[in-house]
This record gives C-alpha cells, structure tokens and sequence, in this order.
C-alpha cells in the first residue's frame, strides 16, 4: 500500500522487451535502501524490484500494465514519480493509494497563477470511474485534491513543492497520464450498482 507522496524522481536507464514484457532499469537517489521483491510505486503503477546493481534496479510490467497505464510509453531517459510502499510504523500523509491503475486519462489545460499551477484532465466517458469534489486521486502516483469535479473531467491545484519535486513540471497539454480513483469511492460506486 502506498500513500501518494512522491519520495523521489527516478530516470530511466534502460528497457528491455521479453516476450509481451518490458523490464526497465531505472536510477534512484535511494536505490541502495531497496531490496530485491519490493513494491515500488512509478507515477502510481505498483511494480517489484527483481535486480539491484549499483544505482540502478530493474523491474518488469506485463503486458496487462503495458496497456493499461503509461509505463508502456516510457523512453529512456524519462522521469518517473516514486514512492516505496508504506511503513507500518510511519505517517499517512496522503490517501490510501493502492499502486493498481484504474486508467490513464489526458492534460487538457494548465494554468499558472503566480506560484502554483492548475492542471485540468480528462478520462474515458465510457467508464464507471468517478471524482467527487474535495475527494482525492491518485495522479501519477501523486495524492491530490479534487475540485471542478465533473462527469469525466477535474482540476486539481498543484503547490511549487510538488511541482518542483515530482514529474509534474515536465507535464504538457495532450500527455497521458496514470489515475487512480479512491478505494473508498469504488467500493460505495460497487455496492450502489448492485
């Protein structure tokens, strides 16, 4: 389980496809804390570390995590969000976020206003996924705040701190992104189709 606060920017060094696979080594300022197994979150997609060699880990995604989120459309050189999952003694700072992306969705908009920025994004209209106003999602593997919540649309406002420390600043109008809706709203959306 992870919380959606960034711990680092990781770059990627390397990939590699086997089969319907693809293993990516990437380079992380904490690579030496991790250990072979872990999960790892990368912009949200849950993923377990299967090599370490130096500064360098690699992971793998399956063809299932290829088409459903934007790992699959990684180059080398691109920057991810990380965040190792949650310590059972340490603070929930953000959601409960569970590293499996619902969809990818699209930046529409993005709007400076004098030190922090408003990013508008866009999802499949087809699909039963919701935001509610004030509630959270899961951008990338980042825990933000919903407003302007609409049937498949929302904003959300992004601080100088977290646009300076994720990937949020490299984002641009048309990039896909991952998202992660609330477990708590799944659940509520489940029970209220049946």
């Amino acid at each position: 389980m992870f919380t959606g606060i960034i711990e680092a920017v990781g770059e990627l060094k390397k990939l590699k496809s086997e089969g319907t696979n693809i293993t990516f080594t990437f380079n992380a300022p904490f690579t030496n804390e991790l250990k072979v197994d872990q999960s790892l979150a990368h912009n949200g997609v849950c993923l377990t570390v299967i090599d370490i060699q130096g500064n360098d880990y690699s992971v793998t995604a399956i063809d299932e995590t290829l088409q459903k989120t934007n790992v699959g459309k990684l180059q080398i050189g691109d920057k991810v969000n990380l965040e190792r999952c949650m310590s059972a003694i340490g603070r929930f700072d953000g959601h409960i976020v569970q590293g499996h992306v619902d969809e990818t969705g699209i930046v529409t908009n993005i709007l400076e206003q004098d030190g922090s920025w408003l990013y508008d994004f866009e999802y499949s209209a087809d699909s039963q996924n919701i935001t509610v106003e004030k509630g959270s999602i899961c951008i990338n593997g980042t825990s933000l705040t919903v407003f302007n919540s609409g049937t498949n649309i929302f904003r959300v406002a992004i601080i100088p701190y977290t646009y300076e420390n994720t990937i949020f600043h490299t984002l641009k109008v048309g990039d896909v992104v991952n998202l992660e809706f609330d477990i708590v709203g799944k659940y509520i959306r489940k029970m209220m189709n049946k």
